[in-house]
């Protein structure tokens, strides 16, 4: 009872303050950083007296293995520190384990060989990718029984496609005469554990409830090892809590569980209670958990825990001193405290017990990771004299210059080893070009990559990413391309983190396509796409305004995600559809059901057919010329074609819309809803309003499915424009015909109302809190933009209650403020900014990180440049680096102040930083060179933009050519808007004004023309005139 109340209490604790207590790592370092001179002497004379003990001995050193094989553990190499994840790996393989073995007993009487082949053809059928029949249907067809252990082993065979798993466990349900058993609903929770869909497993625990459905001890394994690798700390205690109500016994696996995700949560307190009842019981750890637990109580400069580890690993595991030692050493120096690892190493020389050789390395590993380079050059010259010292020593070294920046010293250690007739690792040669790389130096950098290759190192997929990332940072897409092939070649499997370090470069490089293209091959390799990839893409695509796009990577994301509700509709239209056939009519409208959702990513046309048919679209405006190509052409026309074709046309409106038209026509063609959806967005994004109403009364008149989805199109389209009026009413109108509007479509009508052109403040207050009574959850974006309106228009008192509310919906108390905070300094209101910061309380460290860059900007643009510079001195003592964002903003000031050489010795700090600049500081230089009246010079970096990424966007052309025509240089604007025609941007109206004004001005009449012809053009390339 004792121990259940204590665990009650730390639920609680956990369940309201989990999210308020992570450690200040930005104090600890400052204090750490800040020791007292007698401390420091301290330090100094025990690490003399270390090196003096280290190098009073001579030993011949033993370079092979112990022999000793631990027990969960095989010999593996460590290039560097970490985290210990395969302690995690190996506590879930455990609870895959527990799930999923069938023994003898339970094969009843199927065969061994029998079942396997029963368990592959039912697999087979139901992984088939059949548009025409969905996996319902095609389980209704087999001739099988239903047996809960050949559909548990289906069910994981489904693992990597947890959506498929879902509708299978949920056509089971209904099945009368079948009742699901402990072990298929341990393996649907293991599915959805791993899909980090909790909403899902939550379900899945109540329904055990409801149909009586007995829990074991491995289904709680299963929710406190998946709970705890998301983090989900209080709900992992809650289980553990209600496991004992239940009257069940936890076993070593579930201790091993709960510990492993107290520590990666550190709370190594907690652990040691769980580990001490654990202990009582008989019950030990497994090697590598006990060395997770040993990192996290280093961490915690817990001494007396960390011997406690490592005498019970001696004790009750039966491991040898000598590597239990190492184990504490390594736990030391991977947290940082070489203090402790100095003491350690005293204490056991005090015992007589020799340090084995690789604790030398390890030693030397902790010093540099501490900055303490120095030191760890005087425990390689001991090493040296004892002949322990190899290409991966010096590889450490070079890593520890690296982490502070000093790639010449690690240029020069890096040259000894090749001198000294060593081979550098490749994990050196990685680093090296790395950081080559992100210091733009790329020739350096490729051809340190080829003398790896000449010297017979075989890259590794560490290596071969680093080339893809450099060659995408350098816009050599062919090349990064080229390079993230071979791994194919040299039998590398790309994983999520190779593919996601693709994606991420080629976000800054603005590469749509090839996002796309990476995405689609990562579905094809059966990776799963985890959310934050996603997040990321959809940000990048709202950025670029890309809706169409934005749609096909959340039908990507639904073939990754378990969303119950929409199943439970999947099998209402399922069984509405066998019923109509049934009663032998089919009513079209009604029974065109997109069923295999896990295939929508998958192409269904040739990409040669969208070029051909984008030639002939964009080759002239002549309808009847292009109708006559098309109707000679031999291509065959589906729906995801015609999109494709609808997304790479948008620029050629007029074109694309009658292409729209006649494709409707065509023998055997049929358009689908999301194909009206392009349409109408091609249209309003043309400012043909007209024609993109007339395309939804055309979607009505001919029954097509019309969507929340069309609506919210229409909604954006309206808004972006700012006829806020219309938006409004198109809304009025989506509800009063039935529809329920989504998240989108209060966001995009909210983002609209906020807008400076048509803004409308009360209906924005009115819409948000329409859509929070609608259990919407507001993302960033929306946040950010409806507190700045609201700070700007002075509604402050309505910011902060906008603010406090946040954190209902998961925001945590930092994130909140800083929006609001953000909101306040951006609106000038940097006084109110400060003493909100000041209110805030514990969070104030963490805050003020958060925050740093928007009070420096909110500073700046007050003219407050001493307490701006203060605040930056302020935060590099912390040991933190400034961010882009301050960088930028001291740029911005300094180029206002006409103080060039400030700026530039800004922009040069920001590099040597390691911070990469972004469109906004490479935006801030133009206008800066531009308003001192150095155009070469802005020229040059628009230049370099357009070379090396990120490529300029609109708002920086925008910005270019209006500072161009207001020096006089109207003709270079001219040349920016043909530019921005040949990238893809549409000019806005006020681009072609900003430019002809200025000509007229100039007396460039002739040209002014032109401009405008230009912009009559592109009005008849993008609108369907009739």
């Amino acid at each position: 009872m004792r121990s259940l109340s204590k665990l009650r209490s730390h639920v609680l604790h956990f369940s309201n303050a989990a999210k308020l207590s992570r450690p200040h790592k930005s104090t600890q370092l400052q204090l750490s950083n800040n020791k007292k001179p007698s401390e420091a002497d301290a330090s100094r004379s025990l690490f003399n007296e270390i090196t003096d003990i280290l190098g009073a001995d001579t030993i011949i050193p033993d370079k092979s293995l112990s022999g000793f094989l631990f027990p969960l553990e095989t010999p593996h190499s460590e290039a560097g520190f970490g985290e210990e994840p395969a302690c995690t790996k190996r506590i879930c393989e455990n609870a895959a384990e527990n799930v999923g073995t069938l023994d003898d007993a339970q094969l009843g009487n199927m065969g061994e060989q029998y079942l396997s082949r029963v368990v592959g053809e039912i697999t087979e059928v139901i992984r088939a990718e059949n548009a025409s029949t969905s996996v319902e249907e095609r389980l209704e067809n087999l001739n099988y029984g239903l047996r809960s252990d050949v559909f548990d082993m289906v069910l994981k065979r489904c693992f990597k496609m947890p959506l498929l798993a879902l509708r299978v466990f949920n056509w089971l349900k209904l099945k009368n005469g079948y009742s699901h058993t402990t072990r298929t609903y341990n393996t649907m929770l293991y599915i959805a554990g791993e899909a980090k869909e909790f909403g899902l497993v939550k379900k899945l625990v109540e329904e055990m409830d409801e149909y009586e459905v007995e829990k074991d001890v491995k289904t709680w394994t299963i929710l406190v090892t998946h709970y705890g690798k998301a983090k989900k700390i209080s709900e992992a205690l809650l289980a553990f809590e209600n496991m004992k109500r239940c009257g069940c016994e936890p076993d070593a696996v579930l201790y091993g569980a709960m510990i492993c995700s107290l520590c990666s949560a550190g709370k190594g307190d907690v652990a040691m209670e769980f580990y001490n009842e654990m202990v009582q019981k008989d019950m030990v750890l497994d090697v590598r958990l006990y060395k997770m637990f040993m990192n996290c109580m280093a961490r915690s400069r817990d001494v007396a825990a960390v011997s406690l580890l490592g005498n019970d690993m001696i004790r009750l595991c039966v491991i040898p001193e000598n590597c239990v030692h190492g184990f504490m050493l390594k736990s030391f120096c991977i947290s940082g405290r070489i203090e402790e690892a100095l003491e350690l190493i005293r204490d056991l020389k005090n015992k007589d017990i020799d340090l084995e050789p690789e604790n030398y390395e390890t030693l030397v590993r902790g010093l540099c990771k501490a900055g303490r380079i120095t030191d760890a050059l005087e425990i390689v010259e001991i090493m040296k004299r004892r002949d322990m010292v190899d290409g991966r020593v010096h590889g450490i070294i070079i890593n520890g210059y690296l982490g502070i920046n000093d790639i010449d010293r690690a240029l020069k250690v890096f040259q000894s080893i090749k001198e000294s007739g060593s081979v550098p690792t490749i994990s050196t040669y990685t680093e090296l070009i790395q950081y080559l790389f992100r210091l733009n130096r790329y020739e350096e950098a490729c051809v340190l990559y080829d003398e790896m290759l000449e010297k017979g190192i075989r890259p590794d997929i560490v290596a071969i990413t680093a080339m893809v990332a450099g060659h995408v940072s350098q816009n050599r897409i062919s090349e990064a391309w080229k390079m993230f092939k071979s791994m194919e070649c040299q039998g590398i499997k790309p994983t999520w983190k190779s593919y996601t370090v693709f994606i991420k470069e080629l976000c800054k490089a603005s590469r749509t396509d090839d996002i796309i293209k990476v995405l689609q091959e990562m579905q094809a390799s059966k990776i799963k796409i985890q959310d934050k990839v996603f997040d990321l893409v959809i940000t990048y695509m709202e950025n670029k305004r890309e809706l169409t796009v934005i749609e096909k990577i959340q039908h990507m994301r639904k073939a990754f995600t378990l969303d119950t509700e929409k199943f439970e509709e999947s099998n209402k239209q399922v069984s509405l559809r066998i019923k109509v056939e049934e009663n032998g009519t089919v009513d079209q409208s009604k029974s065109e059901i997109d069923y295999p959702l896990v295939h929508l990513h998958l192409k269904t046309y040739n990409e040669q057919d969208v070029h051909e048919v984008y030639r002939i679209l964009s080759s002239s405006m002549d309808w009847s010329w292009i109708q006559e190509k098309l109707e000679k052409s031999t291509i065959h026309f589906t729906p995801e074609l015609v999109i494709e074709i609808l997304q790479n046309c948008n620029m050629d409106g007029s074109s694309v819309l009658k292409f729209f038209s006649w494709v409707r026509k065509q023998t055997g063609y049929r358009h689908t809803a999301d194909s009206y959806n392009m349409a109408i967005k091609i249209a309003g994004c043309g400012k043909d309003f007209k024609h993109m109403r007339s395309l939804f009364f055309e979607m009505r008149r001919n029954s097509y499915p019309i969507t929340s989805d069309t609506w919210t199109i229409m909604i954006m389209l309206y808004g972006r424009t700012g006829l806020t009026e219309m938006a409004m009413n198109c809304f009025k109108e989506m509800k009063a015909d039935g529809y329920v509007p989504g998240r989108s479509t209060y966001k995009y009508l909210i983002i609209a109302f906020c807008g400076r052109k048509g803004r409308k403040v009360d209906d924005a207050l009115k819409i948000y809190g329409e859509m929070i009574s609608a259990g919407h959850v507001p993302d960033r974006e929306l946040i950010e933009t409806y507190l700045g309106c609201l700070c700007e228009v002075g509604s402050v008192l309505e910011a902060k209650r906008c603010t406090d509310s946040l954190q209902n919906f998961g925001y945590t108390v930092p994130l909140s403020y800083s929006l609001f905070i953000r909101a306040l300094c951006r609106t000038g209101r940097v006084e109110q900014a400060l003493a909100l910061l000041e209110e805030v309380g514990a969070e104030k460290c963490t805050l003020d990180q958060l925050t740093c860059g928007s009070i420096v900007h909110g500073l700046l643009r007050k003219g407050r440049l001493e307490e701006a510079l203060a605040k930056v001195d302020a935060i590099k003592q912390k040991g933190i680096t400034p961010t882009i964002h301050i960088y930028t903003s001291l740029i911005v000031h300094f180029f206002k102040e006409k103080q060039v050489e400030k700026a530039i010795e800004s922009f040069e700090e920001m590099l040597h930083s390691g911070n990469e600049p972004t469109i906004v500081t490479y935006s801030a230089l133009i206008r800066g060179y531009m308003n001192v009246g150095r155009p070469i010079d802005a020229w040059n970096i628009f230049y370099r933009m357009k070379l090396k990424g990120p490529f300029p966007d609109f708002k920086t052309y925008s910005m270019f050519l209006t500072c161009l025509c207001k020096v006089g240089r109207s003709e270079e604007g001219m040349k920016l808007i043909s530019e921005m025609l040949d990238s893809g941007i549409v000019p806005s109206t006020i681009n072609f004004r900003t430019v002809f004004y200025g000509l007229n001005r100039e007396g460039k009449n002739d040209l002014a023309r032109d401009v405008l012809k230009q912009k009559s053009e592109l009005r008849r390339k993008r609108k369907l005139i009739t």
